[in-house]
């Protein structure tokens, strides 16, 4: 008999998210290539009921399984394929694998906080109830082995993957900016840094469009800088986008611009270099290592020292075939190579167990 596998998904709730992104493109690689090895089941809300297919079995969310989840012993092994599932590994007699996707509380709360210090006793916890550890880079692995040293031995490094998406021909968006405009994408709110953008749109005509779920607090603060710069009529703040409309924009910006303060990977800086696009990053937590020498990089947030970044890199990017050495390092992060190694590391757990039994 096949061993079973649950993966917990319930982060899935919301589209236009990152962990949404992480759970639908992973989960549906690694059912193409199980090939029958895992009777798979999947952890989400009603909403994503039936999302994988007939051949996927489901586990619906409930609000109680924080203190009680009824098929603790049902399951070979459980990947918790984020660290906010509901329940944790503690509810489970199985073999447990957590994918942790950022500690970016380390870096945006104030050390010795009482929210910090709750935060990491919660993770603690939980890694020490797991079998194994991913990390979806090696930025992430090193915060954890750092704060968690009894962990650093069951930590593995996963890479995301990236889809290249395009939107059909002929495809408009619901808006659609004038002439030039730079483009980033993500929840709205403080850790992306947004704000420090929009003095980029200074002396020129450019607009800056700006999408993902927007924290309205943030939205005003990123309003009222482009007020204080005169530049109001060219900030566009979406909100939410279409797949669609978010790959429309990747190819129609003229470069996607990522000043966020804290990320486990950062799966939009790879987006857009799928579509050729130059890249303009903060030095920040992972971003030097998944955007590697194909990105250009912010030092800091001095609004002059931004424009001249921004305008130098546009020259280097347009005179050394810029287009194809980024969609080349974008090539390295695939959800194929992603899902062969989570399989692999299931598959590792599954046979320690054995030989714990044996």
């Amino acid at each position: 008999m096949n061993p079973s596998l649950l993966i917990t998904l319930d982060s899935m709730r919301y589209a236009n998210t990152g962990l949404h992104t992480f759970g639908n493109s992973l989960v549906r690689e690694m059912m193409r290539q199980n090939g029958g090895r895992f009777a798979a089941s999947a952890y989400v809300y009603p909403g994503q009921l039936g999302c994988f297919g007939e051949a996927t079995g489901y586990v619906r969310h409930r609000k109680f399984h924080r203190y009680f989840f009824s098929m603790r012993e049902r399951f070979d092994i459980v990947h918790f394929a984020d660290q906010y599932c509901r329940f944790g590994p503690e509810r489970v007699r199985a073999r447990t694998v957590m994918t942790v996707h950022d500690l970016n509380q380390l870096h945006e709360l104030a050390p010795g906080s009482a929210k910090l210090n709750k935060h990491l006793r919660a993770m603690e916890r939980k890694i020490a109830g797991c079998d194994a550890v991913v990390a979806i880079s090696r930025f992430v692995a090193e915060d954890i082995a750092r704060q968690f040293p009894a962990a650093r031995d069951k930590i593995t490094v996963i890479y995301n993957g990236t889809d290249f998406t395009s939107a059909p021909a002929g495809h408009r968006p619901q808006f659609q900016p004038r002439g030039d405009f730079l483009f980033t994408v993500g929840m709205v709110c403080p850790k992306k840094n947004f704000h420090v953008l929009v003095p980029l749109l200074r002396d020129n005509e450019r607009s800056l469009v700006i999408a993902g779920i927007v924290k309205e607090a943030y939205r005003e603060k990123i309003l009222a800088e482009a007020a204080a710069h005169g530049v109001s009529a060219r900030v566009h703040v979406l909100g939410p986008v279409s797949e669609h409309d978010k790959a429309w924009y990747y190819a129609h910006c003229e470069a996607f611009v990522f000043p966020s303060l804290a990320e486990g990977f950062g799966l939009p800086v790879i987006e857009a270099m799928h579509h050729g696009k130059p890249v303009f990053a903060s030095t920040l937590t992972s971003l030097p290592e998944v955007a590697g020498d194909a990105a250009y990089y912010f030092e800091h947030f001095e609004p002059d020292h931004m424009a001249a970044v921004l305008a130098r890199g546009l020259r280097e990017f347009a005179a050394s075939d810029g287009p194809a050495r980024v969609r080349r390092h974008a090539q390295q992060f695939s959800w194929e190579k992603a899902a062969a190694a989570y399989l692999a590391l299931y598959r590792r757990c599954l046979g320690q167990a054995g030989r714990a039994q044996s």
